[in-house]
Formats: C-alpha cells, sequence, structure tokens
C-alpha cells in the first residue's frame, strides 16, 4: 500500500531585504533601492530622519510603515520584525550608509529570520570597505574586515598585537577624534614602514585619500582636526623566515594524520612562507631516512 507523501510545513513567505545605501553621493543608490522602499510593508532604518532626506533625494516615499531599528533597540524590535516577516510581509533594512549588518544593525535579525526559514536577500550598492580597498594603492588580492578596533588603549593594543603577523591587507573603520591615537596604535605594533591608507568622506564632496608609512600619517593626523567618515586601510605584513626544522615537522605531522605530502608542503608553506619545493624535498629525506633506520 502507498503511504502518502509526509506532510511539510510551508515556508514563510515574508522576505526581509538588506538594501545597501550610499555612503555619500545620493547618485550613488541603485535603482532598486528605490522600488524596495516604496514596496515593503515595513522598512527599518538605523536613522528614520536619514532615510527621510534618502527618500527625498530619490524622489520616493514608502508605502509601508516605517520603524526604527538601530543598536539601542535592535535586540528587543528584532522579534517584532521576524514576527511581520513570518505574517507575510516584505522587510527592508536600511542604515545610514553602506551594507545593513556590516558593522551595523541587521545581524541579529538576519540570523533570526535565516532560523526561521525567512527568505533573505539584498539590494547591492555602495560599499566603503571596497571603495577604500580599491583606491588605497594596496594589494587586494587578499584582505580582511575588522570593523572598529576597541576603545580602550589596552584592548586595542592587545588587538593590534594579535594582527602584527596577518599578511592579508586590513580594512578598519575609525571615528575621526580617534584617527591619531589609532595611527599611534597600529605604528607601535605593525612598525613605522608599514604602508597605509586613510580614506576619508569618500564619494563626497571633500573626498581625500592619504596614502604613506603609518609613521607619516601619524605626524599627518597630528597636524589639524581630521573630519568626516574614515576607513583605514592597512598593508599585511611580510612572511616572517621559517624555521626550517619547524616547518618540517610541521609537514611530517600533517603527513602522519593522513594528508598528503604534497597538500602538506603546500599548506606548511603558505603557513610558514618557507619554499614548497624545499619542504617536499626535505621531507622525502626524512621519511627514507626513518624507514632506513
Amino acid at each position: 500500500m502507498t503511504r502518502p507523501p509526509a506532510h511539510r510545513a510551508a515556508a514563510p513567505s515574508g522576505v526581509l531585504v538588506l538594501a545597501a545605501t550610499p555612503i555619500g553621493d545620493p547618485r550613488d543608490a541603485a535603482p532598486r533601492l528605490a522600488e524596495e522602499l516604496r514596496g515593503a510593508q515595513v522598512v527599518a532604518a538605523e536613522d528614520t530622519r536619514r532615510l527621510h532626506r534618502l527618500c527625498q533625494a530619490l524622489h520616493v516615499r514608502p508605502a509601508g510603515a516605517v520603524v526604527s531599528y538601530h543598536e539601542h533597540n535592535e535586540a528587543s524590535r528584532t522579534a517584532d520584525l521576524l514576527e511581520r516577516l513570518l505574517a507575510g510581509d516584505r522587510v527592508v533594512v536600511v542604515t545610514d550608509a553602506g551594507m545593513p549588518s556590516v558593522s551595523d544593525p541587521g545581524y541579529r535579525l538576519v540570523a533570526a529570520a535565516a532560523d526561521a526559514g525567512v527568505r533573505v536577500t539584498c539590494v547591492p550598492g555602495p560599499s566603503a570597505v571596497l571603495m577604500a580597498l580599491a583606491v588605497s594603492a594596496l594589494p587586494v588580492d587578499r584582505f580582511c574586515f575588522e570593523g572598529f578596533l576597541p576603545r580602550k588603549a589596552g584592548e586595542r593594543a592587545r588587538h593590534l598585537a594579535e594582527l602584527a603577523d596577518e599578511r592579508r591587507t586590513m580594512v578598519f573603520f575609525e571615528a575621526p577624534h580617534r584617527l591619531g591615537t589609532t595611527l599611534a596604535a597600529m605604528r607601535g605594533a605593525f612598525g613605522d614602514e608599514r604602508r597605509a591608507a586613510v580614506c576619508r568622506e569618500l564619494t563626497k564632496t571633500y573626498e581625500e585619500v592619504v596614502r604613506a608609512p603609518l609613521a607619516e600619517l601619524v605626524t599627518w593626523a597630528e597636524q589639524g582636526e581630521v573630519r568626516g567618515e574614515i576607513t583605514v586601510v592597512v598593508e599585511g605584513g611580510a612572511a616572517r623566515p621559517a624555521d626550517p626544522e619547524a616547518a618540517l615537522q610541521l609537514v611530517l605531522d600533517r603527513v602522519a594524520r593522513g594528508e598528503r605530502l604534497k597538500d602538506a608542503c603546500a599548506a606548511v608553506a603558505e603557513q610558514t612562507g618557507a619554499p614548497k619545493k624545499g619542504l617536499y624535498d626535505a621531507a622525502v629525506r626524512a621519511r627514507h631516512t626513518a624507514a632506513g633506520s
């Protein structure tokens, strides 16, 4: 006898839309942004006044409810927004600039919506992180985003110390009144000659990109008040000379755990900066020596 198919609960029909907003020039807004603001049942904005000004620039009026959604009410308001999503509403989240959830409100709601099976999508758009990388003149093939550093000096110093050997280009956000202190801390952790770029007021009237070693940037920041939205891009550290014996041991340990010799050599070479062929040859000799003893 054929059994009926097991009942499967229908997925919620609501949609959560993370909508990127311009980081300065409203002309950078994606055409879809106006459509989403116009058609959503709920628009959750980090700052409703800024949203109002953006809507005026885009010549759009949200048809649905507009609610505040910022760092001070994100935890409590997430439940309300999730309830609207589960009821079938289209909820658009916008922050003051850039993509929601990237150093801005949104992460909690994304996580809650995903756990509840709600569809999550986004309207792509301007990004201070990517723009700063692009104009920094630093390597962009590999990078990491570190957001805002801790405000307390000790915590900031410890965090930067952990990044001293980071080989990828690093991107940070910083408030203008803390920029000089942050650059000095970076200089202490990374050295005078580490290259960096301070990107200020990107896409705005007074856009400025200052590229120099950290020691020079510290001096530049001390010469006067720096204003506006700040993104700092810092060159990754150079690979330190590897200890040949320690690197070889890492390879042998990986092989002992079942990894192929070729793959183990490639991984350790990437990790330590040791030459891959040298590691391979040394590992072969070590295995032959062990087999003959």
